[in-house]
């Protein structure tokens, strides 16, 4: 059997509805003041922050999925990435990383796992993340992903709400995955689709971090499970904002379009709009596949980048060094009657 033929769920990545997790993080008691915690769950960054003194502190994640290819060394690998991308989204520096095992007892070779974990400890070794633990339980779902610890600035932190009106949303990678993983599993995908979508989230988002820090970008998030829409959508809700995205400025990978054709969706083409609601404004002219593109999943995904338009265009120069497809995608206006509007 296959590896992503092991997967039982239909979403790339097992994540629970945004709107079931939403309505459960409502509901828990507030905790007490911290004066430390720089960013907490509150306005869903990719990370948390803690401060250590007036100038470090340190940048937690966690994420850990089901296989999205067929090769397990591969899935290692960008399971690591996936994991790493949370720092360099908040433009930390990631340092160390506790691994999260999901694999059966019995009926699956125990070599594929070694050959998943041996992924995933080269690219944290690459990075120049240290493994220093982890833990793994007995299950017939198998998943795997990364706990990783980096370091930061307080003052250099970029988050999500950090966008000003007036500033322009870049994109630093194309979108549509999530579809592919699918055509993958239904193996409905060609070579060259597959090769091209795992190259893409085989692409470290250490550049874009890099070229944050030199450009002082405040306002960033990377686009992963919620879709683009849906980290669109919580970057205008924590900056107070309204995102206009260019639909036809999205890049997309090849092949992506004409598997959305043929119904290779995840769960996420229906709970990621649910978690938006109506506070997402869609243009009549908006194509059903382009619009489950825009809504779909992502795994080692781009960075959702904001930044003043004067600066824009010496940026979008740097990230195509190593982000080809790198685009302008939208702009940042003062709040409107939705939180983000696509045309």
């Amino acid at each position: 059997m296959r590896l992503t033929e092991m997967v039982s769920c239909s979403g790339c990545a097992a994540k629970l509805s945004p709107s079931i997790l939403a309505q459960v993080l409502g509901g828990l008691p507030k905790q007490p003041f911290d004066k430390n915690v720089i960013v907490g769950f509150d306005t869903a960054d990719d990370a948390g922050v803690y401060r250590l003194s007036d100038d470090l502190a340190i940048v937690q994640t966690v994420d850990f999925f089901t296989p999205i290819v067929d090769d397990p060394y591969i899935y290692g690998q960008i399971a690591a990435l996936n994991s790493i991308n949370d720092v360099w989204a908040m433009a930390g520096t990631p340092l160390t990383a506790l691994a999260i095992t999901c694999f059966p007892k019995k009926g699956v070779d125990p070599a594929i796992l070694g050959e998943i974990m041996r992924g995933g400890l080269e690219t944290l070794n690459k990075y120049g993340v240290t493994l220093i633990g982890g833990h793994s339980v007995d299950s017939e779902q198998i998943m795997f992903g990364y706990s990783v610890t980096g370091v930061i600035d307080p003052d250099k932190i970029a988050r999500n709400s950090g966008a000003r009106a007036g500033d322009v949303i870049i994109m630093t990678k194309p979108v549509g995955t999530g579809v592919i993983s699918t055509g993958i599993k239904w193996a409905k995908a060609k070579e060259q689709v597959a090769s091209k979508s795992v190259e893409t989230m085989l692409t470290p988002g250490r550049y874009a971090a890099e070229a944050m820090r030199e450009f002082g970008v405040k306002g960033a998030t990377d686009v992963t499970g919620f879709s683009l829409l849906g980290h669109a959508w919580e970057m205008a809700k924590a900056s107070k904002v309204t995102i206009e995205v260019n639909s036809r400025a999205v890049p997309f990978l090849e092949g992506a379009l004409e598997l959305a054709a043929q119904g290779m969706l995840t769960s996420g083409d229906k709970t990621n709009p649910e978690y938006v609601g109506d506070d997402i404004e869609l243009g009549y002219s908006i194509g059903k596949e382009t619009r489950s593109l825009l809504f779909d999943p992502q795994t080692a995904g781009g960075m959702l980048i904001s930044i003043d338009p004067e600066r824009a265009k010496d940026l979008l120069a740097r990230l195509r060094e190593n982000y080809s497809q790198a685009q302008v995608i939208g702009r940042v206006l003062e709040r409107g009657a939705h939180s983000v509007t696509v045309r």
